[in-house]
């Protein structure tokens, strides 16, 4: 290099791979928006599509290349710019888009520092500035580039700070809520419903799981957290009818398909009440694949502020799909999407998932979830539903519950929990309302009933 050579601080080359990469895979945003912003943009085109994107998803609309260019008219030069904007669209990053979003950061910090350094030698022959004032300019203005290239550091003693936090308040409150709470206060002392978390819930059919999720939204939501709850088998009204079974007491088949009573309609007027106004969201719209699912939870984050997302559930989705993937490495990649919009978003996101059958051991394992391997690695809780009484008066609970009855009551195993340990523990159930709820006393089985008499 030439002593007198400048180095161009831009790369025409990466700045069209990354736009054509998010034009063609809008969902990949949440990807790289901690660190992108115009000013990494160095073509005045280049910087006028990133800025329409980002409109349009601070609003929650969805974008796509078709869309933006609608956005583009009247902003640019259509003769010259048009061609342009085609071959954006036909580039694109297969992998590792943060690194090549990250050389577009770097580019942009660089440029900042040689145009604080300009504004620098440009008051030196200034007689009237004095020279410890340039010194105190150059120097907010470069660690103001710096603090935003650091903005997401944090030393040891800042997280370990948080942590003594977290022992004191638990000294104090014993009894508190780590994360959201789910009303059932075996999981609410450790907390399964934490921002980054991603939750499972796994059971075989007809176990529960929907039921369960929704008495977990339920006691959330009345403890004040905002939640987006997505559904490929129900309809938001039809989800809304078992929300309001559990709170009324009334049969939910009843409040479906039949003409109430008066006092089963004054119980529903009074279940009612506490849940009328509660932070619950649907998107009865966007539940047919993964990624409307991630878009719709984006927006309801931006439009709402939600805290959490129930997804009901995976492997619905993977049929839903239109990859060519295997099943078990759909469901994978499925999990950890959902992990990292959970991560990136700060909220929590619940999912469920179904066990594959097992006519000789009906009692479930992590070992028979559907895509077992992939769901797990990526989950931080896993917790199985069990209850017994559906299968039969012989099915009774594993150790060390096998004395516990089945009537009415359900095991929730705690299968992996990443930082809470693994647990079990009985809760009731409800088949009237289909509610789950926490329980003070475990009813056992009477030694010496008969077995007429013995719960199934």
């Amino acid at each position: 290099m030439k002593r007198n050579e400048r180095i161009a601080f831009y790369d025409l080359d990466e700045e069209r791979l990354v736009l054509g990469t998010l034009l063609n895979d809008p969902d990949k945003l949440v990807e790289v928006s901690s660190i992108l912003d115009e000013a990494c943009f160095y073509h005045d085109f280049h910087k006028q599509i990133f800025k329409i994107i980002k409109e349009l998803d601070k609003k929650g609309k969805k974008f796509d290349f078709m869309v933006v260019k609608r956005e583009l008219r009247g902003r640019i030069n259509e003769e010259k710019d048009t061609p342009l904007f085609f071959e954006i669209v036909g580039q694109r990053v297969y992998t590792n888009l943060y690194e090549h979003a990250a050389i577009l950061k770097d580019a942009s910090a660089r440029r900042q520092i040689e145009d604080n350094l300009k504004n620098a030698l440009s008051l030196i022959p200034c007689v009237t500035e004095d020279p410890f004032e340039i010194i105190e300019k150059v120097r907010n203005a470069l660690d103001g580039i710096y603090s935003d290239q650091t903005s997401g550091v944090i030393t040891l003693r800042e997280a370990l700070e948080g942590a003594y936090k977290i022992i004191q308040n638990n000294i104090n409150n014993p009894d508190a809520s780590s994360g959201t709470p789910t009303g059932f206060r075996e999981l609410d002392r450790k907390g399964i419903l934490k921002p980054g978390y991603l939750t499972v819930i796994a059971a075989d059919s007809s176990q529960g799981k929907t039921s369960l999720a929704t008495s977990f939204c339920v006691n959330a939501a009345i403890a004040g957290a905002k939640q987006a709850f997505y559904t490929m088998e129900m309809s938001p009204v039809e989800l809304s009818q078992r929300i309001l079974s559990k709170t009324s007491g009334v049969n939910g088949v009843r409040i479906a398909s039949a003409q109430l009573t008066a006092e089963e309609f004054s119980m529903v007027d009074k279940g009612l009440a506490p849940i009328y106004n509660l932070p619950l969201y649907f998107d009865g719209k966007s539940t047919s694949t993964i990624d409307s699912i991630i878009s719709s939870i984006r927006m309801m984050k931006k439009r709402y502020d939600i805290d959490g997302a129930i997804v009901d559930y995976l492997q619905i989705l993977s049929v839903n799909s239109n990859s060519g993937s295997g099943d078990e490495m759909q469901l994978g990649i499925f999990a950890r999407r959902l992990k990292n919009i959970a991560k990136d978003l700060g909220i929590w996101i619940l999912a469920l998932s179904q066990l594959s059958r097992d006519k000789v051991d009906v009692a479930p394992s992590i070992s028979r979830i559907r895509g077992s391997g992939q769901i797990t690695e990526a989950a931080d809780v896993v917790l199985l539903l069990y209850r017994p009484e559906h299968y039969g008066r012989d099915k009774k609970y594993p150790e060390p519950f096998s004395n516990v009855s089945t009537e009415n009551t359900a095991m929730i195993d705690i299968a992996k929990g990443r930082s809470i340990g693994t647990w079990k523990f009985i809760c009731g159930f409800n088949a009237e309302t289909t509610q789950f709820y926490d329980l003070l006393d475990i009813p056992h089985i009477n030694p010496s009933a008969s077995s007429e008499d013995k719960p199934f």
